[in-house]
């Protein structure tokens, strides 16, 4: 199940991983050496076996390799005869084939239900790729001595295919726009400065980008890698400097476009902090002796931007997490304490979402992984509040009601506040700069304090999806298309029927149950990549309602439904079907 689970969200249209959670982590993959990662003896199971991989944006995650011409002598493989078999030759990890269960070595007998034995490389290729985004395979595994015999009987004449997906390209904003001399007690060279979208990220000697170009050489042997500017054994001149430079740029860029390949471990080491990364003290300390503050080694700028527009500018640790940015850009901002619960820092998602950073996630890391040039920033500065009672009681601060006042503006232009007639005298008072008109206004429309996650899988709905909304009085539940298009079924949830909720974080599930009147409980599973940040949703207005309760001297008792066991677990739950969806 776990397989699909994952399936179901690489192919939702708007889904985005959470940042904690969202790059396969991607290590060696190499056709040449390596036994280590063939089955022992022991290990091997003499017997085809059916595997099913679903295609991921990595691709199935492995290279095909065999002959190219049809037919062939049979060949004995763990005692039965077979006619020559295309075999993987390398398998991602973490990829789609090796969650499968494929290795390296195994043999293909049959692709998609149909036999292969003795096929043509050019045949075998077809088959895979005119599965679509399954793929069933009948395979065979053999152990690293069994493999290395039939390697050594191989045909000289074969190919290779890589069933990792190279087509998905994107344009990077990443440069190698200067470089400098650094000076050691022992040495003396040049390291070039990289970029992206105008920030910093590392300085890298020539001799780091060719052992890059080497390891991706071995990590993706299909892809066709541009050709790296050549060593030269003298002293270079400021102008073969330059010229360099531009080769080293032009060379990432082509290599970066290339998602499987920009979000590899190997590139992102590559462009992390060496002081994080690189143990060899001699160049930590030159850096530090040079005060090289341009390398973004000790402190590093980030961009937020405010509810109001306006870009703030602090300087942090590249290592600092959530809430100690937070801390930095309210105590710059001057932001009143009695505000500091009701912002928060928020992600900029490409879905016309933004998400709430956990304390634990570090902002600079998604700041540099910004790819879009049009905009200054991915992190946000804005309002983490449901209650509008709590929301009118701090109105008395003027930050607070300008920061109110252009959230309110910004959910208006994007339809996430729906002003229905309102909508032309809510452009007059805007137009007017009537900032506690405007407001009151707008509080009175659909959708103010009102948080909508982009549309996903629930285990409620057999077809289609539904669109999660939650605000202090309710959660609702709006059934939509595939693609997103909202239809006539919505389903209201008071608070008081909430019994319990928590993670599936191995189903990327957000779980909770309900119960109406004397009706047995229904737990419901969402399917979102966004999960952790509906938990967090659930939780802060349970919280609001809590405080409201004890502010009007309210007291719940233990067998209150609001009294919940709230907590995060692994916890797999079967399937249902609400007939209310």
């Amino acid at each position: 199940m776990k397989n699909e689970y994952v399936n179901i969200l690489w192919n939702s249209p708007t889904s985005v991983v959470d940042s904690s959670r969202s790059t396969l982590q991607f290590r060696k993959m190499a056709e040449s050496g390596g036994e280590e990662d063939l089955p022992s003896p022991e290990q091997v199971s003499t017997k085809p076996r059916v595997v099913t991989i679903y295609k991921t944006d990595t691709g199935f995650g492995f290279n095909v390799r065999g002959q190219v011409s049809e037919g062939g002598q049979l060949r004995s493989i763990n005692g039965q005869l077979y006619a020559p078999l295309q075999h993987v030759s390398a398998v991602l990890e973490g990829g789609a084939a090796h969650k499968a269960g494929i290795q390296r070595g195994d043999r293909i007998l049959e692709v998609n239900n149909e036999n292969v034995e003795g096929a043509t490389h050019k045949r075998v290729v077809d088959l895979i790729k005119s599965g679509g985004d399954s793929l069933t395979l009948k395979v065979v595994s053999v152990s690293r001595k069994e493999a290395a015999r039939l390697d050594a009987q191989g045909d000289d004449n074969s190919a290779s295919y890589a069933c990792v997906d190279y087509s998905e390209k994107r344009a990077l904003p990443i440069s190698v726009p200067d470089y400098r001399t650094v000076e050691t007690s022992a040495e003396k060279f040049v390291v070039y400065n990289i970029y992206m979208a105008g920030r910093q990220l590392c300085a890298r000697r020539y001799r780091e980008f060719s052992n890059l170009h080497q390891t991706l050489k071995r990590e993706f042997p299909e892809f066709p890698f541009p050709k790296m500017p050549g060593k030269w054994p003298f002293t270079l001149s400021e102008q073969q400097l330059d010229a360099r430079r531009r080769g080293l740029e032009q060379y990432l860029e082509k290599v970066c476009s290339i998602r499987v390949i920009a979000e590899s471990d190997v590139m992102q080491e590559f462009l992390a902090d060496i002081t994080e990364k690189d143990p060899n003290p001699e160049w930590t300390v030159n850096i530090n002796v040079h005060s090289l503050v341009n390398s973004g080694t000790a402190e590093v700028d980030l961009r937020v931007l405010l509810p109001d527009r306006s870009t703030l500018t602090v300087t942090i640790r590249r290592n600092n997490n959530t809430d100690q940015v937070y801390d930095a850009v309210v105590d710059k901002l001057g932001l009143d304490e009695e505000l500091l619960p009701y912002f928060g820092l928020f992600e900029i998602m490409d879905t016309n979402f933004e998400r709430k950073l956990v304390p634990t996630e570090f902002p600079h890391n998604l700041y540099i992984q910004n790819y879009t040039t049009a905009a200054s920033t991915c992190i946000a500065l804005r309002k983490w509040l449901f209650d509008l009672q709590r929301e009118l009681q701090l109105t008395h601060l003027d930050m607070a009601n300008t920061f109110f006042y252009w959230q309110a503006v910004d959910d208006v232009g994007k339809g996430r506040i729906r002003p229905g007639d309102h909508i032309y005298e809510l452009k007059s008072l805007q137009d007017r700069g009537k900032k506690q008109e405007y407001l009151k206004l707008v509080r009175k429309c659909e959708g103010y304090n009102e948080i909508a996650f982009p549309h996903c899988p629930c285990d409620s709905r057999k077809k289609g999806h539904v669109i999660v909304s939650l605000t202090i009085e309710h959660f609702i539940l709006t059934a939509c298309t595939e693609e997103g298009e909202p239809e006539s079924q919505v389903i209201t949830f008071s608070w008081e029927e909430m019994t319990q909720w928590e993670v599936d974080d191995e189903g990327m599930a957000f779980c909770f149950q309900y119960q109406r009147g004397e009706k047995k409980p229904r737990w419901v599973r969402i399917f979102s990549p966004h999960f952790v940040y509906m938990f967090d949703c659930f939780e802060r207005i349970v919280q609001e309602l809590g405080t409201v309760t004890a502010a009007n001297g309210g007291q719940e008792d233990d067998s209150s439904p609001m009294k919940v066991d709230a907590q995060k677990s692994k916890k797999v739950f079967e399937t249902i079907n609400d007939p209310d969806l």
